[in-house]
Order: structure tokens, then sequence, then C-alpha cells
């Protein structure tokens, strides 16, 4: 039995380290992708929940995003975390619109509106 579980865990450590390689870095069309992809999900709502949500499935692609989109993608992010808390810092969130509003424009900028 102990050798049977041992066995399990060192197979699940390998899985682990295998999921945690770098993935390649993606291109500014491909980013673009896969953020549509999310943000337009049944799930991405305006809601707390919703933000998080979204925050939430933004982390993995910001980690592989194309250069250009590495930072506003970050950004984004940090004002969902910021709206989605219980009970939001609003003089923080009144101090991130900007950069949030740039980044929307950055993101727009380079994936387009129609995407």
């Amino acid at each position: 039995m102990k050798k049977t579980l041992t066995v399990l865990i060192a197979a699940g450590a390998l899985l682990a380290a295998a999921g945690c390689s770098a993935s390649p870095q993606l291109t500014n069309e491909e980013t673009c992708a896969r953020v549509k992809t999310v943000v337009s999900a049944p799930s991405a709502t305006s809601d707390k929940a919703g933000m998080n949500r979204v925050a939430n499935q933004l982390r993995p692609i910001k980690a592989a995003a194309s250069d250009d989109l590495r930072a506003p993608l970050q950004t984004i992010i940090e004002y969902f975390d910021e709206s989605a808390k219980p009970n939001p810092d609003a003089a923080r969130l009144e101090t991130m619109k900007a950069d949030y509003t740039a980044a929307g424009q950055t993101y727009g900028k380079i994936c387009g509106n129609g995407q």
C-alpha cells in the first residue's frame, strides 16, 4: 500500500512539473484570440464574481502573452482584482481607472475593435 501511494505521489509530482514548464510566447494575434475567447464567454459578467472569473482566466494568458499585450493585461487583471473585492478601495480604483482605460485602448489598438 505504501509503495502504491509513493508511486502515485511521484507520478502526480511529475505531471505537475510537466504542466509548469514554460509555454512559448504567443503572438499578438494569438493573445488577442485567447483574450477574446475569455471576454466573450457567458461567464464574463460585470458583477464581482464574473470579474473575478475573467481575471483568473486572463492570468495564464498574460503569462504567455506577446510583449505588446503583457503589460495591458496585467493592468486589466489588477483593476478587476480590486473591483471584485468585497469592499473595493474606491480611491485606489479611481487612481487605477486611467491606467485601466489606457490598457483597454492599447488592447483595442493591437487587437482591433472586432477582436
